[in-house]
This record gives structure tokens, C-alpha cells and sequence, in this order.
């Protein structure tokens, strides 16, 4: 069984659920990707990942979410799923509360959803998805979308019509 560690650093990821959330992203996306593995969701603050993001991506700047895969990931062809990472651990993330906060008053998104989606991306992210291109970020956000959909959240991607 996997096992979804969150480790709240900002007390307000405990007011909004974090654990919660986190679990029924994690549960989602390893039922999609059809593994059990590990992983750690840690809620922070801008200022704790703008130095995390420092760190690790030479950008003082704060992000939404950051995501530190277990395995090396594989080349694979553009627009291809990678395949499945060897083991039984995922990874960490790092959530920023007051980025995801921001954002999704800005898009007029409901909060539990936006970090939901942020979740499910960074944990694609870990199981070797990404966006560098326009074929990998395709393949990416098709496989946001129908997790997302197992979740009742509609697709983050759809513009909203007024």
C-alpha cells in the first residue's frame, strides 16, 4: 500500500486540507498510472520555496510547486509515456501556500481545486512526465485531465466562459 507523508510547514496547508488533498491526488494518480509507491507532500510558505527553488533551480523565486523525482528518469520520444519508475518510492514536492493562493484567486479557480491540479502535475512530474515540449506537454496535460476528471474537477486547462 502507498504510503502519502505531508509534512506541514505553514500552518495554514492545515486549515486547507493539505493531507487530505494530498492523499486523494496521490491515491488518483497511482491508480491511473496503475503502481503503488511513496511519496512526500510538503506545504510551505513563498519564502521557503523561493529558497528551495534557489537551491536547486539557480531561480530565488517563489513557485507554486517544485517536485524531486526518487529515480532518473528515462529518455524517451517526444509525446511518449514514460515508462513506469523502477522502486517503490515517487519522490517530494514542495507546495507553496501563498503562490497557490494567489493563483487561483487570479483565476478564479476554487483553492481545493487549483492545489489539487498542482498536486497531480507534480506528481506526474515525479513518475517522469514533463513539458519541455509541445508533445510531452500535450501528453502531460491529457493525463492531468482524465485523473483530474476521477477527482470531479473540471479540466485546468478550459478557459472559463463568462
Amino acid at each position: 500500500m502507498a504510503e502519502i507523508d505531508v509534512v506541514v510547514e505553514d500552518d495554514r496547508w492545515d486549515d486547507a486540507g493539505l493531507a487530505v488533498l494530498s492523499r486523494k491526488a496521490g491515491a488518483a494518480v497511482l491508480a491511473w498510472l496503475d503502481m503503488e509507491a511513496d511519496l512526500c507532500v510538503m506545504g510551505c510558505d513563498d519564502a521557503r520555496i523561493a529558497a528551495l527553488n534557489a537551491d536547486f533551480r539557480d531561480k530565488p523565486t517563489p513557485t507554486n510547486v517544485l517536485s524531486w523525482p526518487a529515480a532518473e528518469h528515462v529518455a524517451r520520444a517526444p509525446g511518449a509515456h514514460p515508462p513506469r519508475p523502477p522502486g517503490d518510492e515517487l519522490g517530494d514536492i514542495a507546495i507553496s501556500y501563498d503562490t497557490c493562493r494567489r493563483e487561483a484567486e487570479a483565476q478564479g479557480k476554487a483553492f481545493d481545486a487549483h492545489v489539487t491540479h498542482l498536486l497531480v502535475h507534480a506528481m506526474l512530474h515525479l513518475a517522469g512526465y514533463d513539458h519541455l515540449d509541445d508533445k510531452d506537454a500535450e501528453t502531460m496535460e491529457a493525463a492531468e485531465r482524465s485523473i483530474l476528471m476521477t477527482l470531479g474537477i473540471d479540466d485546468p486547462y478550459q478557459e472559463k466562459v463568462t
